[in-house]
């Protein structure tokens, strides 16, 4: 007989949950699949070579379990019981935008606000 472990306790040994109440519920509100169908059942036996999908954030993975794992490890044990099969995380849209230089709006820089007050010494005289 293969080795089999719960699906909430799988996600939590391999870190893709902080807490395996947190794994449990995202399992019960039907949010992972299992070989491609979905399942509410936390206590849904999985095993090496099925392959799961869930939402971690704004990205989708696909992981394929390799190995069933005994305790809840560091992350490069963790790492050891899955290969990620999801495609490359897109660049990140959120980039910061640069700090503008002062144009009437945000904060002005000190050389900003000393041309500021030269001009306006130089508007008075």
């Amino acid at each position: 007989m293969a080795e089999k472990l719960r699906l909430d306790k799988w996600l939590w040994y391999a870190r893709f949950f902080k807490t395996r109440s947190l794994a449990a519920t995202r399992v019960a509100a039907g949010e992972v699949r299992v070989n491609g169908t979905r399942t509410e059942k936390r206590s849904q036996m999985v095993g090496p070579e099925d392959v799961l999908t869930f939402a971690q954030g704004d990205h989708i993975r696909v992981i394929r379990i390799d190995a069933v794992g005994t305790r809840r490890g560091p992350a490069t044990e963790a790492q050891t019981l899955y290969t990620d099969l999801s495609p490359p995380e897109p660049k990140s849209r959120k980039t910061a935008p640069e700090n503008p230089g002062f144009e009437g709006k945000g904060r002005p820089t000190k050389k900003d606000r000393r041309i500021h007050d030269l001009s306006k010494a130089r508007s008075l005289e």
